[in-house]
């Protein structure tokens, strides 16, 4: 509930009551809501697990810029920078995706003008979900992990996993005798860490170091060079420059742990970028996400060093 009420004080009021009606009609709607769409002169629309529930309120034009002020606490200015990129994050680590009409320069996204959209994606961390997959990634013998790919299709909860499996390798995990290690947190899109004004939103450890808003691979390079990590981590990685930067960590003694999308091994190698990191054996363990089950593994490979192949666990 601590979450949605985050989120319910940006809206004008009409709007507000609407949603509190439903919850308190149903209040485990509450925790179940994942996403609500403001669209100029189209109703509020909500998704709540994997249905959609359209209430009755017609947003105005001027509804949705007040809105959007609000996020922006008055001075749109100081937001250009995320507004740019196409979402703000707010207290909470909620994250709000922006569309409207977008200005243009040198190929380059300066602003984005007459708002039209707003999606108040809503944030939830899941603790303890990636004790199933953890298993496969820690490496007991020398308290360390193994070099590790988690790789789903899209909407299988990559993300919500990456961060509490950070989250544990940076605390350590003491039924097991494993010691918390430095992490270095490439937050890209402020999905993982959720910082707002320089502070984490999201638990992601006690010796985790983050750097958001800026690209995976200058991320992992910035880390490598000034915070000297035990284990770099990011999200989504998949363009030859994510791949060239990942080969600069661990040919520094780093070790990393990444997700990707994908269904299965050969999606994975049918990306020219990413297929590197199985033909160059950088990677110990790729670990494939239940589709249905979340925080379930569906099929494990790992890296047979004599043989250089990778087999199924």
């Amino acid at each position: 509930m601590e979450e949605i009420n985050q989120v319910l004080q940006y809206f004008p009021i009409e709007i507000y009551l609407q949603i509190t009606k439903l919850i308190e009609e149903n209040k485990e709607i509450a925790d179940n809501i994942q996403e609500i769409r403001i669209r100029t002169n189209k109703p509020v629309a909500l998704k709540i697990d994997n249905s959609n529930r359209i209430l009755r309120h017609k947003v105005t034009q001027e509804e949705t810029l007040r809105i959007f002020e609000k996020i922006c606490e008055g001075s749109i200015y100081s937001y250009k920078k995320q507004i740019c990129e196409g979402f703000i994050t707010i207290k909470g680590g909620h994250r709000i995706g922006i569309t409207g009409n977008v200005a243009m320069e040198n190929d380059k996204v300066i602003n984005i003008n007459y708002i039209s959209s707003l999606n108040f994606r809503i944030a939830r961390q899941k603790l303890e979900c990636s004790n199933e997959i953890l298993k496969y990634i820690i490496n007991i013998e020398n308290n360390n992990i193994y070099n590790t790919l988690i790789v789903s299709p899209p909407g299988c909860g990559k993300t919500t996993i990456l961060r509490d499996i950070v989250r544990k390798v940076s605390n350590g995990i003491k039924e097991i005798n494993f010691r918390g290690r430095t992490v270095g947190l490439v937050d890209e899109r402020g999905e993982i860490a959720a910082m707002y004004k320089g502070i984490p939103q999201n638990d992601v450890g006690i010796r985790t170091d983050v750097i958001d808003n800026i690209s995976k691979d200058k991320g992992m390079h910035m880390l490598v060079r000034s915070m000297s990590p035990e284990i770099i981590s990011c999200d989504e990685i998949g363009s030859y420059e994510d791949i060239q930067a990942i080969n600069y960590a661990m040919c520094s003694g780093v070790k990393g742990i990444f997700t990707a999308h994908g269904g299965n091994i050969e999606d994975i190698n049918l990306n020219n970028d990413l297929s590197e990191l199985l033909k160059n054996n950088m990677l110990e363990r790729i670990i494939f996400l239940d589709t249905i089950k979340k925080g379930m593994t569906s099929k494990v490979y790992g890296l047979d060093i004599k043989n250089k192949e990778y087999k199924i666990l």
